[in-house]
């Protein structure tokens, strides 16, 4: 009697036992199929990224191809895409469908700028948009305009200008019709998908602010000393790029980090300041001279 109660128990400590380990292993699967699709959503977020401390836009008044004025008083309080481009650019023609439909959907809360670069004059920009159905203002892109903006060396480029006022991105080449909305929507204080992360602007966006960056792309700063390093970047944010770009090493690197010549070229510099060598523009120290001899 008392065998058969032992093997009782036994059988059911057994089952217990046997129920939670299923039970145990079950929760470590669900938690790890819950960890699993946490990163997979983590991963799959879109991520977009504006300036920390950004900029206000430069100050901009002119007459679009029509005479109407436009200027940075009608920007207030809306989200604003500043866009240089030129009819004779591909990239632009493709993304300027893009533009049109962003206008149409958030024409309350956003206001498209074209600022053309073609040197034919308005007329022949007037018969583009009117051909593409360009729903917003076209201005003729001015000098003071492109270098207030930095030299925008490339099309097309638009920069990204909040409610407030301050430029807090650029992007030169196509982009996605998906980026730009979920930029205008998380600017305009609208549900987007994605989270924004912040970045201090050392040339991504005005490319003056180069000289600030402490790293570039593509250009080996390791092994420098504190002083070398400062050495270095000044050089980088003095020479010119051969390239054609019209821009300072650094901003070319910044700018165009595709760029052979740049990339080239900077590391030269580089390596002549590890080696303790002048400018090329620069003689090189005179030795001291030894005292003259009394007499």
């Amino acid at each position: 009697m008392n065998n058969r109660r032992t093997l009782l128990i036994l059988a059911i400590a057994l089952v217990v036992a046997a129920v939670l380990a299923l039970g145990s292993s079950i929760y470590a699967l669900r938690r790890a199929r819950a960890e699993s699709a946490a990163d997979a959503s983590a991963a799959n977020t879109k991520v977009i990224r504006f300036a920390k401390d950004p900029e206000m836009a430069p100050p901009f008044l002119l007459r679009d191809i029509n005479g109407k004025i436009v200027s940075t008083a009608d920007w207030k309080g809306k989200v604003v895409i500043l866009n240089f481009w030129a009819t004779w650019c591909p990239p632009c023609r493709e993304e300027i469908p893009e533009l049109v439909q962003l206008q149409a959907k958030y024409k309350d809360k956003l206001l498209v700028i074209g600022a053309s670069e073609d040197e034919d004059g308005p007329q022949k920009v007037q018969q583009f948009v009117q051909r593409f159905g360009m729903n917003y203002p076209v201005v003729m892109a001015t000098k003071e305009l492109i270098d207030n903006y930095g030299g925008v060396p490339a099309l097309p480029t638009s920069f990204l200008i909040d409610p407030q006022g301050r430029v807090v991105q650029r992007h030169t080449g196509l982009y996605e019709y998906e980026v730009y909305e979920r930029e205008v929507r998380a600017l305009a204080g609208l549900p987007f998908d994605g989270r924004i992360e912040t970045f201090a602007d050392t040339g991504q966006i005005f490319l003056k602010n180069a000289a600030n960056a402490s790293e570039l792309p593509d250009v080996d700063l390791s092994g420098l000393t504190a002083d070398q390093k400062k050495e270095a970047l000044h050089r980088l944010n003095a020479e010119s790029c051969t390239c054609g770009c019209k821009l300072t090493l650094a901003e070319c690197r910044i700018n165009d980090s595709s760029c052979p010549v740049s990339k080239g070229a900077a590391n030269d510099v580089v390596m002549r300041v590890r080696a303790g060598q002048p400018e090329p523009d620069q003689p090189p120290a005179t030795p001291p001279q030894p005292p003259s001899p009394k007499t």
